[in-house]
């Protein structure tokens, strides 16, 4: 064979080999055999020193065993590394294979059609491998070793003295879009594979301490959530993301840290360093990362549950026998138990002695955060004095349960050769309202279990943000603040913020509650030791009964604290309710022979059809009422009444500008991805355009209502000015009537009147918002809405089949007037499921008709449903949810619909009822911005109605009876006016009159170039009440200017008694600055 024609590694070559003496030099030949002949010294020096100090050669056994154990598992890893390696590099090779189309061993693009393959992604994380090994070496060289050395004397000689991430990148083997669930975020699931062989090594100079890691495993399932999607750059509020269940993790250690490959060891390190994981990235933790300002990171963090699902542990039958006798010639029994797990949530039950068909009848409750993808895994185990052998597991997707409501069913064990376990799985949906919490309680007291809780009525869920100017610790010392909070017998603790007396926590806690009539939530701020009180507060729960939605979201005033001492909240209380219309699925026969069952020991989401229980398909009683999602229904309606403006700059100008023209303005109104535009009016810089417009919105953090001024021109329009509103003011203000200040321009203001529509039931309203509507005319013809229809399209029964026989894929779409929606496409069914809402503005629901069209792919129609709204007006609660027949289809052929109106109650309708046309701008509710806080929005600018006004101050005034002082509070300005093109540079200065020598006089740091500054600065004065009464605060706004300055000094001037303020309650709110006069 020619030379060039030899394959590596085969021997075969056209040149004889060479003797070892010359392939290798001496020198190095020498060392090799010194190095063989130090191993086997070394491998001997036990055995000697044993001899010699008189041990047993029991020790040098035990030693050999923990040699040859740690050698074993050290092999293993490598090996399990080396093949994860080659198995990601040539996945192609291997999904094609014949040897490998077990299921298990395929990626998940393969084994499931919705799991996307994303080679594109790999490519681009393997070119951007290396650098992102250099970002993770400066990171852990530069910020992480300075940390550590300084966190103990110890480890002040501790160094990185090599960082490699190696060549082999993570992969993404497949991406799930889950695009059935909530319209308002994109939910992905990641399924992550790195076997990479990094290596990272650390050395203790101080104690000759070296330690590593040389290649890491890491393989799961990682669901990234980008929530909430907003109607502005980046479009994407935030990004939250976690694992559901734990991923598998496999680490070899070198240096010092080999000792963690010893048997043992090895899994307990492992389970260690999986727990640090769990407990920031396994659900119910989350990592989110904000992208806009203004977002509540805790419910985003910790979301209100999907729902609860209550697991009744039945039974099991004809479990393995374990407690065999004489080697398993006499067959035992077993003392089984089992363990219930649903992410971190863990229940052992108790175990029964000698029974191989116990019987346990215990219930759990478990929180669902995330369907589809969490899991009840069921193992059961029998019960022994060392070690406990393994029965049997089961796992079921819970979305199954959401889906059927109530599953009462056999599962097989799997991994064993017999056995099956009975389950009832009941899901409970979260209602916002209290209407059914008697009936939920006097149901859970007729139920009967062995565990000492009740089920429960409710949950909890705390969001606990911050708090505000807490006590000082002794030495006027900033205090470092955590809190406890306690419901019934529960105790849960946030986080420790230290060294601040304004803490920010953002945690969230849920609790179970078996009657929220009957307890309170105690809330403790202690300091880091726990020993000393920073506050107090009890809240009954009962409170929560009697607030919309169940939620409380506000300030609460803390006990046992400073005067102006507060802590931030928002508490969620939800109803449990198991839907009375759902009948459980009938348990199946126990099984012969388990082992022939197709998908045996489980249910979920991707796979097996078999039924639920992998026995067989239970037939589900069709539900008499609809089960939309809690957020069903809870979008409101914004109203906006674009008046005039005044003051507009002229843009049309002649012969060079020397002859002033005008402008030919419009308005452009940006929100939730909607744009409304005014009609133009012609050389007019003050027009007035009368117009109204209306949008449904949900309610989401960030949101923001854009307007933009322009001139309209031939060519290109010229712009006029704009300014921002935040949706949470307006929801907060419910009703403004206000004028706006144009921002990027000389001059200009907007007359706007928004209003957050209330929407109600009461069917007697409708009279007088329909004479309402009648009397009201606006330029662009627009009749205001007088309700808004929401509808949840759930599932329909017995559609007739295509005209070729086979099952129709079966779309609706739903018309209201002029507007039309199409639900999604189902796969073949005549009982399609959708599951899908929808909403629709209502000028008159005594006249509208509503028609949902069922048709096969859009084409062949499968039956039509024609709805008067007047007859959802006869409903209770006007609200109808039903099967309702289809025309033009079979006999039976039905669709579960939801149909709810609610009733735009204006306040404007209020107010004409009340005095007529004529007097209504005595009547009208006045805008009262004082409680909004519109920091961090620099584009929101506000003035009164008051021409003179340079603009508004916000100032906390009040008397501290514990200290005995006076405190004023200068919290920010907005809507300053400019005193040059660069704005202004602003400070506040006051001082308390009469005061002859200025003892006074304060004043606060300089902002630069910025009309909307915050300051937040305190100032004390130690005066009694009685002389605090008697002031009188004269407080301006300057601008820094230098002592030879042509700029204006002065920009506004308040002047306010204190008598006219309530000192010892304390006062936030803003103030009108008056301009100076000439």
């Amino acid at each position: 064979m020619p030379a060039a024609d030899a394959e590596p590694g085969t021997g075969k070559s056209t040149e004889p080999l060479a003797p070892a003496s010359q392939s290798q030099p001496q020198g190095e030949h020498a060392v090799s055999v010194l190095w063989s002949f130090g191993k086997c010294l070394g491998a001997l020096l036990p055995v000697y020193l044993a001899g010699y100090y008189g041990f047993s050669i029991t020790v040098v056994l035990f030693g050999l065993m923990i040699y040859m154990g740690w050698k074993h598992s050290r092999l293993e890893k490598m090996m399990k590394l080396k093949s994860a390696m080659y198995l990601l590099e040539n996945e192609r090779e291997f999904t094609t294979q014949t040897v490998f189309r077990a299921k298990r061993d395929l990626p998940p693009w393969v084994n499931f059609p919705d799991v996307e393959k994303v080679e594109w992604v790999n490519k681009i994380l393997q070119q951007a491998w290396p650098f992102i090994g250099q970002y993770l070496e400066k990171l852990l060289v530069e910020t992480i070793a300075p940390a550590i050395r300084t966190s103990s004397i110890h480890l002040q000689t501790l160094s990185f003295t090599k960082v490699n991430i190696g060549d082999k990148a993570l992969k993404v083997v497949g991406v799930k879009a889950h695009t059935e669930q909530d319209k308002k975020q994109v939910m992905l699931d990641l399924y992550l594979s790195y076997a990479g062989d990094v290596e990272i090594n650390v050395e203790i100079k101080k104690y000759f301490c070296k330690a590593g890691v040389k290649g890491v495993q890491l393989h799961g399932k990682l669901r990234v959530i980008l929530e909430p999607l907003i109607g502005d750059v980046p479009l994407v509020g935030a990004v939250t993301m976690f694992f559901i269940r734990r991923p598998k993790l496999d680490i070899n250690w070198t240096g010092l840290t080999n000792l963690l490959d010893i048997p043992g060891l090895n899994a307990m390190s492992d389970t260690m360093i999986m727990d640090a994981i769990a407990s920031h990235l396994v659900l119910p933790n989350r990592l989110t990362i904000p992208l806009v300002a203004d977002l509540h990171v805790a419910q985003l963090r910790s979301p209100l549950p999907r729902g609860v699902v209550r697991i009744h542990l039945l039974e099991a039958e004809d479990l393995t026998a374990k407690d065999t006798v004489i080697k398993g010639l006499i067959d035992g029994k077993s003392d089984p138990y089992a363990v219930l797990r649903v992410g971190t949530q863990i229940f052992t039950s108790h175990h029964v002695d000698n029974n191989l068909n116990p019987q346990w009848r215990e219930m759990y409750e478990v929180i669902v955060h995330e369907v589809p993808g969490q899991e009840l895994e069921v193992e059961v185990f029998d019960k022994d004095p060392d070690q406990d052998d393994f029965l049997g597991r089961v796992k079921i997707d819970l979305d199954i349960v959401k889906k059927a409501r109530v599953v009462d069913d056999w599962f097989n064990l799997r991994d064993v050769p017999s056995g099956s376990v009975h389950l009832r799985l009941e899901w409970l949906s979260l209602l916002s309202s209290a209407d059914r919490l008697s009936e939920v309680i006097e149901k859970n007291q007729n139920l009967t279990s062995k565990i000492a809780d009740p089920p429960s009525a409710a949950i909890l869920a705390i969001y606990l943000d911050q708090a505000y100017q807490l006590p000082m610790r002794k030495g006027n010392k900033d205090p470092s603040p955590l809190v406890q909070i306690s419901v019934q017998d529960t105790t849960k603790e946030s986080k420790t913020c230290y060294g601040t007396a304004n803490p920010v926590w953002e945690d969230a806690f849920t609790f179970f509650i078996q009657d929220p009539r009957k307890r309170d939530i105690n809330i403790q701020v202690k300091d880091d030791d726990r020993a000393l009180s920073l506050g107090s507060l009890t809240v009954p729960v009962t409170r929560l009964l009697g607030m919309p939605e169940l939620t409380m979201d506000q300030w609460f005033q803390l006990e046992n604290s400073g005067s102006a001492s507060r802590i931030y909240m928002k508490i969620v209380l939800r109803v449990l309710w198991l839907s009375e219309d759902t009948t459980p699925t009938t348990p199946s026969p126990h099984p012969k022979d388990p082992g022939s069952i197709l998908g045996q020991g489980g249910i979920t989401s991707d796979q097996n059809s078999s039924g639920l229980g992998g026995l067989t398909k239970p037939q589900l009683a069709r539900p008499q009422h609809t089960t939309p999602d809690p957020e069903f229904a809870t979008e409101g309606v914004l109203r906006i009444h674009l008046v005039e403006a005044q003051n507009l700059i002229a843009k049309d100008n002649f012969m060079g500008g020397m002859v002033k023209g005008k402008s030919d303005p419009y308005v452009k109104i940006r929100v939730a991805g909607i744009t409304f535009r005014s009609h133009t009016i012609k050389e007019n810089l003050n027009p007035v355009w009368n117009e109204l417009y209306e949008v449904i919105l949900t309610q989401l953090p960030g949101q923001e209502i854009q307007f933009e001024l322009f001139d309209k021109d031939i060519d290109q329009d010229d712009f006029l000015g704009r300014f921002k509103l935040n949706l949470r003011d307006i929801i907060s203000a419910q009703f403004t009537d206000t004028w706006y200040i144009l921002n990027d321009v000389k001059s200009g203001r907007v007359h706007l009147m928004l209003e957050w529509l209330p929407r109600v039931s009461d069917l007697p309203r409708l009279e007088q918002i329909l004479q309402y509507q009648s009397q009201q005319s606006f330029q662009n013809k627009v009749v205001p809405s007088a309700a808004v229809l929401f509808l949840y399209v759930e599932r329909a029964h017995g559609l007739p089949l295509k005209k070729s026989g086979k099952e129709p894929k079966v779309g609706a779409e739903i018309i209201l007037k002029n507007v039309s929606y199409k639900t999604k496409i189902c796969e073949r069914s005549t009982s399609p499921r959708w599951d899908e809402g929808f909403h629709f503005l209502v000028r008159d629901p005594r006249d509208e008709i509503l028609t949902v069209k069922l048709s096969h792919s859009w084409g062949q129609a499968l039956g039509s449903l024609t709805l008067p709204l007047k007859e959802v007006l006869a409903e209770t609660d006007l609200v109808l949810d039903r099967w309702l027949s289809l025309d033009g289809a079979l006999p039976e052929s039905q669709i579960l619909l939801r149909v709810t109106l609610k009733l735009l109650d204006t306040q404007l309708a209020v107010c004409r009822g009340a005095t007529g046309d004529a007097g209504i701008s005595d009547v009208l509710p006045k805008w009262d911005p004082s409680h909004l806080d519109l920091r961090h929005r620099a584009g929101f600018s506000i003035v009164s109605d008051n021409i003179n006004s340079a603009g508004q101050v916000k100032l906390t005034i009040g008397y501290s009876a514990d200290e005995n002082r006076l405190f004023i509070t200068v919290h920010s300005c907005r809507a300053l006016v400019a005193c040059s093109k660069d704005g202004a540079d602003p400070y506040v200065s006051f001082i308390l009159l009469p005061d002859k020598k200025a003892t006074t006089k304060r004043k606060t740091a300089t902002k630069k170039k910025d009309l909307n500054p915050e300051f937040n600065e305190r100032f004390d004065f130690d005066f009694s009440l009685e002389e605090s009464l008697q002031r009188r605060l004269d407080l301006s706004v300057k601008n820094s200017v230098s002592f030879i300055s042509r700029e204006r000094e002065l920009i506004g001037k308040l002047q306010l008694d204190l008598d006219q303020i309530d000192l010892k309650t304390g006062v936030t709110q803003w103030y009108d600055l008056t301009a100076e006069t000439n």
